[in-house]
């Protein structure tokens, strides 16, 4: 042997040790999984730590939103598909052999959500029509609704978002939606949070958003629609008209780790997340 070389490594008969499993592949074995709807994410990560005490382990995702949760419990990618959309025809059509039982567990208001600045400008209500023209692109200055002489810009939700869809029933009912407008101040976000994070970067932006996302941010502002704001009372009441159910859908009826996760909140205890995250709780909407 030379100088400077190592000398070889003894012979073993033993087998190398496998490569332990990173941590997070360790965390999430056997976990119960739940994704979809940003907005029905929030009540589901507090459920899932408030259980983990209880030894039952949920994960919680958000890819997707809404269209995404169902896709992929129709896939039997996961147990449970958090969603701020009924199921519709399409979702039957596309996962037949899935028996999808729809469990609501509150429900939320959507607002259109403007800067601070364009509602102190003059906007204090805007009506089905002038919703309709600004998401179209053509209303693209806020003085053309009484409010300061800004350029307007749209933040919309990509297709299958809940929160589009509540947007389109109320603009066009059952008619569909036109093309997106052919615009630079024109784009699409996919989650709340980014959602709110672009509202609060852009001047003079609007977007559809849960009300609840912009709770303690004062320079957000959802617009009353026709004059009525989307307060807790014209929520529950059905006078507000951007109101929507938060599901929580399984392929099957619940049972195991998953009834125990929504048995959890569905109980007295778990409906107590639904406010604070700005939701009603079914007790609120009568069910």
């Amino acid at each position: 042997m030379s100088v400077g070389e190592r000398p070889p490594p003894p012979v073993s008969s033993s087998p190398p040790p496998s490569p332990a499993a990173p941590a997070s592949a360790k965390a999430d074995t056997g976990a119960l999984q739940a994704s979809g709807s940003t907005t029905v994410a929030p009540v589901a990560s507090d459920a899932a730590e408030a259980l983990k005490a209880k030894g039952l382990n949920v994960t919680v995702a958000t890819q997707g939103g809404s269209a995404g949760g169902i896709s992929q419990l129709g896939t039997g990618q996961i147990e449970i598909a958090l969603s701020s959309k009924p199921l519709a025809d399409k979702d039957h059509k596309a996962y037949p052999d899935a028996d999808f039982v729809i469990t609501q567990i509150g429900a939320d208001a959507v607002g259109v959500i403007i800067t601070k600045e364009v509602a102190d400008g003059g906007v204090k209500s805007l009506s089905k029509a002038q919703v309709q023209g600004l998401f179209e692109g053509r209303i693209s200055n806020w003085k053309e609704v009484g409010g300061p002489d800004l350029q307007v810009f749209v933040y919309d939700k990509e297709p299958g978002r809940g929160t589009r869809e509540v947007l389109d029933k109320f603009v066009y009912g059952k008619g569909e939606p036109p093309a997106p407008p052919q615009s630079a101040n024109y784009a699409v976000v996919g989650g709340n949070t980014e959602t709110r994070n672009k509202l609060k970067s852009t001047r003079g932006s609007i977007a559809p958003l849960s009300t609840g996302f912009i709770d303690g941010h004062s320079d957000l502002v959802a617009v009353p629609l026709d004059g009525i704001a989307p307060t807790m009372a014209n929520v529950a009441s059905g006078k507000y008209p951007m109101t929507r159910p938060l599901y929580m859908i399984t392929n099957g009826q619940p049972k195991g780790a998953t009834k125990q996760y929504i048995d959890y909140i569905l109980s007295a205890e778990g409906q107590k997340l639904l406010p604070k995250h700005g939701y009603l709780t079914r007790q609120q909407m009568g069910l």
